[in-house]
């Protein structure tokens, strides 16, 4: 069976997304809600960001549209048709909330306290939580930047430069050649140096006798020059110089060779009494068990920072039914081919949501002493992962905190790891189910992947169809500083 080309996978495979993405539009379309409701309005400071025919949520799910946004009494006022199956009480709470990081907003609305009054066609909700205006958010921005700016010019000075970089290569490679070094010198001529000490012990043992019988002789020769000199008789001056310069460079030698010998001896006594660095190497093993220790921990942490690879993920998706954009940053520290550990930032539309089991206690006569209220709040903030993650052939399982909540997630990759089936389970305690996630993605270039899956499936209410690009990266810079960052 011929295989396909890389244009015709391609081609295949948009096809299939646009076939998908007509399908799921035409579901939406279908189940986005119905013109019947009644109508409340609001009044607020600040209605910029938001959309007329936009979505009402409760708790992140659409329950209704804006049907009109108009100036009233100096303020903006925001009438909203909701579904008739949703009931809001009369201490119902409106707030503006972010959609995304590119300033759409929508209106978020918490329904109120059981048992009180319920809200009909024509009331306004009178509780109103003002949202952040988007001036102070970039004043915020600001200062946050002015300081990242500072940490960032003295992180610049320190290693920004090409000299730095450079120099912190350099050492790292020094440190490396110098470590194996002293590693294989000490592990291969551990036993040639203690053989070498205790051959030169035994040669000066076995040779002095021979060097005080060369010195014996040496003086011997000197002393017939010197007869010799002395009953010289024929009186010729260049002969009797010559030898008095033979005889001077002789005796030279022979006190070279004794202070030489000498301190041979000095030398050779200090090594088998295990004095001096050459001579604790030869007789204390603990000292050369620790060196050799140091040597291998070191070659060993320099071999992990050179295999480790450090793969930044940048990701955002399209949620069809929410109409917004979901977005992910990770960073992947994947120290074997086998594993690896993920660290994760997400900004999901839907926000943060939290479940409050409240007792109250209350001196209204109109009302229990005591009641109960479960609460579920959701809060605009980002929410976090962080996941190990072991790998077994075609199979990736994933274990750890996934989007703020506890989770697991089984991953299925093929195809020289270009085609990956993502499964992710979590979101325990949110709801009452937990939420299944479940998307293919596909390397059709080098580097960026096509994506397409549906969100939180076992929930009809909240269940989400989505179609994404995601640009992933390996940065070796990133890796070179990161044995320098502080440590906790």
């Amino acid at each position: 069976m011929r295989r396909f080309t890389l244009a015709a996978k391609v081609g295949a495979f948009t096809v299939a997304m646009v076939v998908l993405g007509y399908l799921i539009y035409r579901f939406v379309n279908k189940t986005a809600g119905s013109e019947h409701g009644y109508t409340i309005f609001v009044r607020m400071a600040d209605a910029s960001g938001i959309a007329q025919n936009s979505q009402v949520r409760v708790a992140g799910i659409g329950v209704g549209t804006i049907q009109s946004i108009r100036l009233e009494l100096g303020r903006a006022r925001i009438d909203m048709r909701i579904r008739p199956d949703v009931t809001l009480y009369e201490d119902a709470t409106v707030i503006k909330s972010s959609s995304s990081l590119l300033g759409e907003y929508y209106i978020a609305i918490a329904p109120g306290t059981q048992g009180l009054r319920t809200l009909h066609d024509g009331d306004e909700v009178k509780h109103v939580i003002e949202a952040a205006t988007t001036d102070e958010l970039l004043r915020n921005m600001s200062k946050i930047a002015e300081k990242i700016d500072r940490v960032a010019g003295a992180l610049a000075n320190a290693i920004g430069t090409d000299q730095g970089q450079q120099n912190m290569k350099d050492i790292l490679s020094n440190l490396a050649e110098v470590t194996e070094a002293l590693n294989q010198t000490v592990r291969e001529n551990k036993d040639s140096i203690r053989n070498i000490l205790t051959s030169v012990e035994t040669i000066t043992e076995k040779g002095a006798p021979q060097v005080d019988r060369i010195l014996d002789n040496v003086r011997e020769s000197t002393n017939e020059i010197r007869d010799l000199l002395a009953k010289n008789e024929q009186g010729k001056p260049n002969q009797t110089g010559e030898v008095r310069e033979i005889v001077d460079k002789v005796n030279r030698a022979s006190t070279n060779l004794e202070k030489t010998l000498s301190n041979l001896e000095s030398v050779t006594g200090r090594i088998d009494r295990g004095e001096g660095t050459i001579g604790k190497l030869t007789k204390d093993d603990k000292l050369i068990n620790e060196v050799q220790g140091v040597a291998e921990n070191v070659g060993e942490f320099v071999g992990g920072i050179s295999r480790l690879q450090t793969i930044v993920s940048l990701r955002s998706d399209f949620q069809f039914r929410a109409q917004t954009v979901k977005s992910f940053v990770e960073l992947r520290l994947q120290p074997r081919e086998d594993k690896y550990y993920s660290f994760e930032i997400v900004n999901d539309p839907r926000g943060n949501t939290s479940i409050q089991d409240i007792n109250v206690q209350t001196t209204n006569p109109n009302e229990p002493g005591q009641y109960r209220e479960i609460r579920s709040v959701t809060s605009n903030t980002f929410r976090f992962s962080l996941q190990f993650a072991q790998r077994v052939g075609p199979l990736v399982g994933r274990f750890g905190i996934k989007e703020s909540t506890g989770g697991v997630g089984l991953d299925f990759v093929v195809l020289d790891d270009r085609l990956e089936l993502v499964q992710d389970f979590f979101g325990f305690g949110e709801t009452v189910l937990p939420r299944w996630r479940v998307f293919l993605s596909y390397a059709f270039v080098k580097r960026l992947w096509l994506l397409g899956g549906v969100d939180d499936i076992l929930s009809y209410d909240r269940r989400d169809y989505f179609v994404g690009l995601n640009l992933r990266f390996n940065d070796e810079d990133l890796k070179s500083i990161l044995p320098f960052a502080p440590r906790p």
